[in-house]
């Protein structure tokens, strides 16, 4: 069941959520040397690509062989939206733009951004039309990620997936949870069967999603196009693979040893060497070792020892520490990965948001350099 976004179709319906710091070309490439699908760079700000900002030009990088170019954007002007995106079709010929309106991240909250932003329905208009308008010169698609709302007593998504649908949006993921929520509690699947209901276009669900079985559950239940995979690919990207036989028809559940997991580190590693330099990229692939390590035997000293490695010689000399033999901890199956937290009492947004449900006259302060996914 291919996934049709506007003029992009994708084989298998199921798409690698933006995470900050995870999913850069490297990472990218090894999720897409499992299976079909749509892998989405890390998210970037508006004002940061317009303004030419470094850090936000260095996340802007694709693999060699990744052939959909696709990039999540913050923003919470319409006009520097617009050209960002216009920025994105002409000079990196992306395929596929994808809007952020789900961060429940704080420090952009308080801003009137991510998740907070579709409280202001207005404002939501304006940035949909302004992102379209300057994709459609190049028929690229856009398309919108967001959350149910605030919180239980001010949901926004419904009307969200209405604005999606008439400002020429042409597919909407939802994550089922709040923003009060953040990562913490169980994601609500209703929610994403009632936007189902509610709009004509595509809707992606997100939340939950641990193996390949809860993506056709998921799918059965709330009559979404396809799914939108984060947590549960951290350390295993293989999953991507499962995930492409389960849409096939096929029930496979990877279980490799951890000499498999080994040469997957291996090949995670090098690949971010490959596009930050060997330093940088074994930094970089400090983050991944608990992940990839979950459950397995792996002792405190050799993993303490994996969290400071400088090269990949280092990398090397402690991986062969691991037993291969070691069979993969099926008591990890269906079980949460990565961030999770508690749920918030309140969620901080400007002094007065909540009065109205407009915004078209706000000009709200977009930071060139935020980087926090959602």
């Amino acid at each position: 069941m291919p996934l049709t976004l506007g003029s992009l179709t994708v084989p298998v319906p199921v798409v690698l959520a933006p995470m900050a710091g995870i999913t850069n070309a490297a990472y990218r490439r090894l999720c897409a040397e499992q299976g079909a699908g749509l892998y989405v760079c890390e998210m970037i700000t508006s004002r940061g690509l317009v303004e030419r900002d470094t850090t936000t030009l260095k996340m802007l990088v694709f693999d060699d062989l990744e052939t959909t170019r696709s990039v999540q954007l913050y923003g919470t002007d319409p006009s520097y939206v617009g050209k960002a995106t216009e920025i994105l079709c002409a000079e990196y010929g992306v395929h596929h733009v994808d809007l952020n309106f789900g961060c429940p991240v704080p420090k952009v909250t308080r801003k009137g951004g991510g998740g907070a932003l579709p409280w202001k329905r207005g404002l939501l208009g304006e940035i949909l039309r302004s992102a379209v308008a300057a994709a459609e010169p190049y028929g690229v698609p856009v398309t919108i990620k967001t959350r149910k709302g605030l919180d239980e007593d001010h949901l926004t998504y419904l009307d969200a997936g209405r604005i999606a649908q008439e400002s020429g949006i042409v597919a909407i993921a939802l994550h089922g949870r709040t923003v009060a929520q953040s990562y913490s509690g169980q994601a609500d699947w209703d929610a994403i069967a009632a936007l189902v209901d509610h709009v004509d276009i595509p809707v992606l669900g997100n939340g939950d999603i641990w193996e390949a079985g809860d993506a056709l559950r998921m799918v059965h239940q709330t009559g979404a196009a396809g799914v939108v995979v984060g947590r549960g690919c951290l350390g295993r990207p293989w999953l991507f693979r499962d995930l492409a036989a389960a849409f096939a028809g096929d029930d496979v559940r990877t279980l490799p040893t951890l000499g498999e997991v080994r040469a997957m580190m291996r090949r995670h590693a090098e690949l971010l060497s490959e596009h930050m330099g060997e330093e940088r990229g074994c930094t970089e692939f400090r983050k991944h070792i608990s992940w990839y390590l979950k459950g397995f035997r792996a002792g405190g000293r050799l993993r303490h020892s994996l969290a400071l490695i400088d090269s990949l010689a280092a990398l090397d000399v402690l991986l062969d520490e691991l037993d291969p033999d070691e069979p993969f901890p099926v008591s990890e199956l269906g079980m949460p990965r990565g961030r999770q937290g508690t749920p918030r009492e309140r969620v901080v947004v400007p002094e007065g948001w909540l009065d109205d449900t407009d915004g078209t006259s706000l000009r709200l302060t977009e930071d060139a350099t935020e980087t926090t996914g959602g």
